[in-house]
């Protein structure tokens, strides 16, 4: 069974690490929650307004979490609209009959997005949903315009967790088990948990919304799935950002797709699985400068030589060699 493990972002802890006091980060921007039909299938949207003239960004969730958990990210955001729902059977959103694949849920964003009246848009995607995030570039190029990865990997081809962690991941159950919670939480998402424990009692109390058919729907959807095949065809500027402390998604799954994306950067950041949630002022940051540098440019580049570039990525990357990306990381310090 293959799963990028999951992005279980806090609801409303603005007392975390980083997270924005009052004034620190400017206003805070109206958040507004709505049902939007699509497709026929009912989604629970949240939409952060904000200030900026740049595209939205559309964000992917991790697995098993409704989009309230991501308000200290978004409200972290200092201008730029964002845009995200629960994916359905999660949250707000009812469980659909069947189970889908990532194809389906890219689907479903652009069709969202064409329904708020948007041409263009940015995307994010985090630890499950970055699969989400990379499925949606591949299959919409021309209306997504840049890409934000973080805590992810190119699918089942990723280098995986060690067995113990994966096998907690396996099940919903610490959404339902406090107790259970507090005793993993350090062991999967490293970083700030393991130096704070108070965080774990809070993100404990704020864990909510994973319903066991609904958590099942997304493990199913990105079985046998990867990106590995067309990496090297995206044509978007893209952001890779990782946490050292990794337990879920070891950084050198950032280097792989960093490595085989065309026009990516990689960024390393001192934390865990859940930085977005115990850094999200950092992460905003960083984000915020990478969607609005207007001096990015996409290299113009052949289908052949993108390929090319491709393979010598993946000799690179599996071959021990030390590869073009974690140069770049070296000059990016």
């Amino acid at each position: 069974m293959n799963a990028i493990p999951s992005l279980l972002l806090l609801r409303g802890l603005t007392s975390l690490t980083n997270a924005p006091a009052e004034g620190d980060r400017g206003a805070t921007q109206e958040i507004e929650a709505r049902q939007i039909t699509i497709d026929g299938q009912l989604l629970q949207v949240a939409i952060r307004h904000g200030s900026g003239s740049g595209p939205p960004l559309l964000l992917f969730n991790g697995i098993g979490a409704n989009w309230e958990l991501a308000k200290p990210f978004l409200e972290a955001l200092t201008s730029t609209t964002a845009i995200i729902f629960d994916v359905p059977g999660v949250g707000g959103s009812p469980r659909p009959l069947l189970p889908y694949r990532p194809s389906t849920l890219a689907r479903l964003g652009a069709g969202l997005v064409a329904e708020l009246g948007y041409a263009e848009i940015d995307v994010a995607g985090v630890s499950w949903g970055g699969g989400i995030a990379q499925q949606f570039a591949h299959q919409y190029p021309k209306l997504c315009r840049r890409l934000v990865l973080a805590a992810t990997a190119p699918g089942f081809t990723m280098v995986p967790a060690s067995p113990m962690v994966l096998w907690k991941m396996a099940t919903p159950r610490r959404y339902t088990d406090k107790g259970y919670m507090k005793r993993i939480a350090a062991d999967i998402y490293g970083g700030a948990f393991r130096d704070d424990p108070s965080l774990i009692g809070r993100h404990a109390v704020a864990m909510h919304g994973a319903r066991n058919l609904g958590y099942l729907y997304q493990l199913l959807a990105m079985s046998g799935w990867t990106s590995l095949p067309w990496l090297w065809s995206l044509p978007q500027q893209t952001l890779v950002l990782m946490g050292r402390d990794d337990p879920l998604v070891p950084p050198v799954n950032g280097h792989i797709l960093a490595g085989l994306i065309p026009n990516a950067e990689f960024r390393m950041i001192e934390d865990g699985h859940l930085f977005i949630v115990t850094r999200p002022v950092e992460t905003a940051v960083l984000i915020e400068a990478f969607l609005a540098d207007a001096s990015r440019r996409v290299e113009p580049s052949s289908p052949l030589s993108r390929m090319a570039n491709w393979v010598r990525g993946l000799v690179s990357t599996f071959g021990g060699r030390p590869d073009v990306q974690a140069q770049r990381e070296g000059r990016n310090r």
